[in-house]
């Protein structure tokens, strides 16, 4: 019915929601987030004349510590006598021109004490230094144009670790940056869409994308989400718009273009994560599935061990550093009667053997044998008869005389 019928006016059919405008909301958004990361975050010019220089492991020389390079990384295994590693490296950089260093380090523990250590032509016969952040077992880039020592023309650079090493540290380069606008954007993208190996803790939690990341892609996100439905609200409220239905609309279009992006991040390290397990497992029956794994060594240290027990099931106690060692020995030694502890690194006492037990040790420090006397000890314990019985690649077995 028309109005000039004389009824009331009908309504035509309500409009269909744009999905364009909350994405150019949301494109919006994140570009101004960025732009405000990347006031607070490039230390020097936006755009620097100088570009990146990097420096292979065979670069660098270890001047003091053991190490050797191991697939084009320098495996740092010791510290010299007074407890140092130095890494050095022979360069010729204008300090104006780079901003921060960054050493690509891997497997460093948080206690480890790290230094940056350079020298210039400004003041030749001083040595300046200053302290390395640890971050999930990396080293972070150290910003070294704040510093009033980064002058004149860098002729040497070095990384000094102080000891001891719980562990190898492997060391693939260093980089001189200068952090330029574009270079961070770059940085940031590559971080994101690193290849994020499974691991064994996959299944409650995903980094998304490299180890350490300076600004997570879901933080990123959730801030231009939160923008972008402030930004509907004020306009609503400025144009006298009916802001309940179009705020509610643009938060479920820019929430589900967040989501869709990390899911094909994800799909995507899934992917080649696919590739890898492919090459890894495809084609092996069930104990070559095993030794391909990432605990293959235990696995086939394990199956010696198996050969050399008695086929009768006896007491075996299994001990190693690492929880995760303990316990998977234990279960490919069943039925054997096995104890390993699942929390704690502690050696049974040998109040507790008896003759004719087992011992099983697998990357355990602490642990040493004498063969012209057969004694076993542990932890300043008292020495126990054991007689060795296998051998491998810092693994033994032991029977308790």
């Amino acid at each position: 019915m028309t109005a000039s019928d004389g009824g009331s006016v009908a309504s035509g059919p309500l409009a269909t929601p744009s999905i364009a405008r909350p994405l150019l909301l949301l494109a919006a958004a994140l570009a101004v987030a960025a732009i405000v990361y990347l006031a607070f975050a490039v230390p020097a010019s936006w755009f620097p004349g100088a570009a990146a220089k990097t420096w292979g492991a065979r670069d660098l020389s270890l001047v003091r510590g053991t190490g050797a390079i191991v697939n084009n990384e320098l495996v740092l295994t010791d510290v010299d006598s007074n407890g140092q590693a130095l890494i050095a490296l022979s360069s010729d950089l204008p300090a104006r021109d780079y901003a921060a260093i960054a050493w690509d380090v891997r497997d460093v523990p948080a206690t480890t004490d790290v230094r940056l250590v350079w020298r210039s032509d400004y003041a030749p016969q001083k040595v300046i230094s200053v302290p390395v952040r640890i971050e999930s077992e990396h080293l972070l880039p150290v910003i070294v144009v704040e510093d009033p020592g980064w002058l004149g023309r860098v002729s040497g650079l070095a990384l000094l670790i102080r000891g001891p090493l719980s562990q190898p540290i492997r060391i693939r380069g260093v980089t001189a940056k200068p952090m330029g606008a574009l270079e961070m954007v770059s940085d940031r993208i590559r971080e994101w869409g690193s290849f994020e190996r499974w691991t064994g803790t996959s299944i409650n939690s995903v980094t998304g994308g490299a180890d350490v990341q300076d600004l997570p892609l879901p933080l990123l996100l959730a801030v231009a989400i939160a923008a972008t439905a402030v930004l509907v609200w004020a306009l609503g409220r400025w144009r006298r718009m009916p802001r309940r239905s179009t705020l509610a609309w643009t938060i479920v279009v820019v929430f589900a273009a967040s989501w869709a992006l990390l899911d094909a991040r994800w799909l995507w390290n899934l992917a080649r994560q696919t590739q890898v397990t492919a090459a890894q497992y495809a084609g092996k029956d069930w104990r070559e599935k095993h030794r391909a794994a990432d605990d293959g060594g235990l696995f086939a240290f394990i199956e010696q061990v198996r050969a050399t027990l008695p086929a009768t099931p006896v007491r075996v106690f299994v001990v190693s550093d690492a929880h995760y060692f303990r316990g998977r020995a234990a279960f490919h030694l069943y039925p054997h009667n096995v104890f390993a502890e699942a929390s704690r690194n502690v050696m049974p006492p040998p109040a507790n053997l008896r003759a004719g037990d087992w011992l099983l040790v697998y990357q355990r420090r602490g642990v040493q044998f004498d063969p012209s006397a057969n004694r076993l000890r542990w932890d300043n314990s008292t020495p126990v008869a054991a007689q060795l019985k296998l051998t491998g690649s810092g693994a033994a077995l032991f029977q308790i005389q």
